[in-house]
């Protein structure tokens, strides 16, 4: 089960934990700094409103635990809100302007290029983010010559042949995948007797998807009256669990890889 502040993740590789010197006499040409970036919101019936967030954390702490020792990878305290105003009215839900996060952002990018550091991660989980994460990685990029990297973990597979194929296309919100990584990060969390299904109906389309081909702009209640876009009755912590690992497996590659590359004219 996944405890905050505990493990390497927290112990060896938690940025603000060191001090002001520690910080400047870290070596910096391949380190990595990770900024998690989540969201507060409702996540229908079942699921706690920290969903996002909490699933940010505790992959950044299984993943952090499977990399050598060596490597330069750090990760700072996460920027918990995300933009979430597709979820307002809904309760629980607490969402930042696209303005504010960006601001928060772009502070926190700056801040780390005066202490030296040139590369920056921003791990996103939470999809109403990851429009604006596009823009200000490359803002960042332009503003102060920082290495930017964004990425959220659910697009690092693991769910192939645990979850069907319409779950894959259209839980996109609560659904399998959510509530599966949920109950093996913090089961009593989950009110799983609340569970439900709904699944948006866009399946009579050929190029109108939620999140790929042609998309278009909604709210939670256009596709859903739970707050759910999937099949949370189908999901089960084992599910969860090995979702998380093949995950975690990819992520910690990908980290050491991040920490050597180089953005150099044409690149």
């Amino acid at each position: 089960m996944f405890t905050r502040y505990e493990g390497k993740a927290w112990e060896e590789r938690f940025l603000p934990r060191l001090t002001s010197k520690q910080v400047k006499e870290l070596p910096k040409d391949d380190a990595l700094v990770i900024l998690p970036v989540g969201a507060v919101e409702q996540h229908g019936p079942h699921l706690p409103v920290m969903t996002d967030t909490l699933i940010g954390e505790a992959t950044l702490t299984a993943a952090l635990e499977k990399l050598e020792a060596a490597a330069q990878v750090w990760l700072l305290p996460p920027v918990s809100y995300g933009k979430s105003n597709e979820h307002l009215g809904l309760p629980g839900t607490i969402s930042l302007s696209a303005a504010t996060l960006q601001g928060i952002i772009l502070d926190i990018a700056d801040s780390l290029h005066r202490s030296g550091f040139e590369r920056l991660l921003l791990f996103n989980t939470h999809g109403g983010n990851v429009d604006l994460l596009n823009m200000v990685s490359r803002e960042i990029r332009i503003r102060n010559g920082m290495t930017v990297f964004y990425l959220s973990p659910s697009s690092l597979g693991g769910a192939e042949g645990l979850i069907d194929a319409e779950e894959l296309e259209y839980g996109i919100h609560g659904g399998d995948y959510e509530t599966s990584l949920v109950l093996s990060i913090k089961p009593n969390w989950v009110q799983q007797q609340h569970a439900v299904r709904e699944i948006p109906q866009m399946s009579g389309y050929d190029f109108l998807t939620m999140e790929g081909k042609v998309r278009f702009a909604w709210h939670m209640s256009d596709i859903s009256t739970s707050g759910i876009a999937g099949d949370a009755t189908v999901a089960t912590a084992d599910k969860g669990r090995i979702i998380m690992d093949c995950v975690t497996d990819t992520l910690a590659k990908a980290l050491t890889e991040l920490c050597t590359f180089k953005l150099r004219g044409g690149v």
